[in-house]
């Protein structure tokens, strides 16, 4: 697995420094969440990125009972970590979020079989693996450093949230097909 089909905001947009800070753009994909708390996770959301987003949530067919939502922003750079931690706290909750910068690009994946993964990708979507890692993995055997490179990739997380990216692509081909 090269590349990551994670959702990629639309349109380009140019991302630059204002003052001392670098400023970054994000997506936020929420593939599944509890009804009972779409509010909460409404209010955290708004908290980070400001009380104009509105969040429209559609109901996710893949999981009773739970609903689906977008959101993008632009602003200060560490918004999409700060997200990623605040909705980490809701067991119940499966996310992506890219943040892309000039210094960076970060995605973070969170399911509650496996919590949360954060790996670096270049501009195409494909996880960056350090050479930090790389050289931890060699000292290992060849099992241990096939599963330390995937788990460094992120493999289980992309494997279990693919079926919600999916069901979101075969939803939109069908409501553009009517």
């Amino acid at each position: 697995m090269n590349r990551i089909n994670t959702p990629t905001p639309r349109g380009r947009s140019t991302i630059s420094t204002v003052g001392s800070h670098t400023l970054s753009k994000g997506y936020l994909v929420i593939h599944s969440a509890p009804a009972a708390l779409t509010k909460h996770v409404e209010w955290a959301i708004q908290g980070l990125v400001g009380k104009a987003t509105v969040i429209n949530w559609s109901p996710q067919s893949l999981v009773a009972g739970t609903h689906k939502a977008t959101v993008e922003w632009r602003d200060r750079l560490g918004v999409g970590a700060e997200l990623a931690s605040a909705l980490r706290g809701w067991h119940y909750l499966r996310f992506e979020i890219r943040e892309e910068s000039v210094t960076e690009n970060v995605l973070y994946r969170f399911t509650p079989e496996l919590g949360i993964h954060r790996a670096l990708i270049d501009g195409a979507g494909s996880v960056l693996i350090t050479e930090h890692q790389v050289m931890g993995a060699m000292d290992q055997d060849e099992d241990s450093l096939r599963q330390t490179l995937a788990n460094a990739m992120g493999s289980a997380w992309d494997l279990e949230l693919e079926q919600f990216r999916r069901a979101e692509l075969d939803g939109n081909s069908q409501s553009q097909a009517m």
